[in-house]
């Protein structure tokens, strides 16, 4: 075995059942985003989104941190050979993929918050549809402490979660935010003891798997397009997802279930399967 192959995996993929894990994995860097961690959850959540059989995502992080964002020692060392270049595209060629992933992912997406979530770790969070914390972790938005402006999607999912003006001040003054703090603010979903993190996001993740996974897919898209489209333009969009849903397994199944006073058996299955 070569040095580099021995080298662990910067994010570990993992599916059972009908969840994936994607759980990054450089505890001793705090699970920061060097190149390789940041391909390989480019890759990882590519495959998540691809996969028939995955109807839920966790992401989490191994050690005492979720994800502190951008690797800075990498950051300075291309700083320093000239490679400014490789800074300069990352966003565009890492981040902005990355969070449409998980914002776009046709199946919900929980985050396992076990440590603080900063900067680009924060947005990634963001992007979840869950964010379960341990009652040690918090939220740094952590950007213009290294003077830099926010990625990542938090722009667009932090003013959305706390407000406009709410949003500014977090970003011009960055601290890390408690757990308690960060669920009033709506940062955090829900707020668990650490030991409790892994059982209660895998409970959620398999109550979701087990749900109507086209319909969670198509109000997914809805309120996201809402977001940036007239009521007008918004309607004509939940009519389509509503065909979508309606020609769907699932919804038969939900009405045959209702009528028969038993619980439905969903497949996730879309209309032409």
């Amino acid at each position: 075995m070569t040095a580099d192959s021995a080298q662990p995996e910067p994010v570990v993929y993992t599916v059972d059942g009908a969840v994936a894990t994607i759980a990054f994995n450089r505890p001793e860097a705090m699970n920061a985003l060097n190149v390789a961690t940041k391909n390989a959850l480019l890759a990882a959540l590519r495959e998540a989104s691809g996969d028939p059989k995955v109807r839920a995502v966790v992401l989490t992080g191994t050690g005492r941190a979720f994800c502190v964002g951008q690797d800075l020692r990498e950051h300075m060392t291309k700083v320093l050979a000239g490679d400014n270049e490789t800074i300069s595209t990352t966003v565009r060629e890492h981040y902005n993929p990355i969070t449409l992933l998980l914002t776009g992912m046709p199946k919900p997406v929980v985050a396992a918050v076990n440590g603080v979530a900063a900067g680009a770790g924060a947005g990634f969070m963001l992007a979840c549809d869950f964010r379960i914390a341990a009652d040690s972790a918090g939220v740094n938005l952590a950007f213009a402490g290294v003077a830099l402006s926010a990625d990542s999607g938090t722009s667009w999912t932090l003013p959305r979660v706390v407000g406009q003006s709410k949003a500014v001040e977090l970003l011009l003054q960055p601290e890390t935010i408690p757990s308690a703090r960060a669920l009033e603010l709506g940062l955090f979903t829900e707020v668990v003891p650490a030991d409790a993190l892994a059982e209660r996001a895998r409970e959620l993740a398999e109550k979701l798997a087990a749900g109507p996974t086209v319909s969670y897919a198509a109000i997914k898209e809805s309120v996201a397009y809402g977001a940036t489209h007239s009521l007008a333009e918004t309607l004509e969009k939940e009519d389509e997802m509503q065909v979508r849903c309606f020609t769907a397994a699932d919804h038969m199944e939900a009405v045959n279930a209702f009528l028969e006073k038993r619980k439905p058996n969903f497949t996730g299955q879309p209309a032409d399967s």
